[in-house]
């Protein structure tokens, strides 16, 4: 597969991402994450294989259709963080109130409950 295949492809992914997010569905979001991180990793190993040692020269057109898939995957990146960070906020939140709780009860014991 090109390496604009492969950049179309995650194109595709992360606007389903993108849905996703939107959806609060994250087990599909986090199965295609691990999709496009797949899509990249390959990406990196078939260009480093296709052109040891030397630069690939792309024609305008195929460096301007890469420049948009990669602006295009940044951008749904950015929509996916906005609406994954409040939720890891929560988490986050939700997290370290046990963290206190636990800390309170180990410094103080457990509450009189007479």
């Amino acid at each position: 597969m090109s390496s604009l295949a492969l950049l179309e492809q995650m194109s595709t992914y992360s606007t389903e991402m993108v849905d996703a997010a939107r959806a609060n569905d994250w087990d599909r979001l986090s199965r295609l994450e691990k999709q496009v991180a797949s899509l990249r990793d390959r990406l990196g190993v078939e260009e480093a294989l296709a052109f040891p040692g030397r630069q690939k020269r792309m024609s305008e057109d195929e460096r301007q259709k890469k420049m948009a898939l990669i602006r295009r995957i940044l951008d749904d990146d950015k929509e996916v963080r906005v609406h994954t960070e409040p939720w890891m906020d929560n988490v986050r939140q939700l997290l370290s109130g046990g963290t206190r709780e636990r800390n309170v009860r180990k410094a103080y014991g457990e509450p009189d409950q007479s």
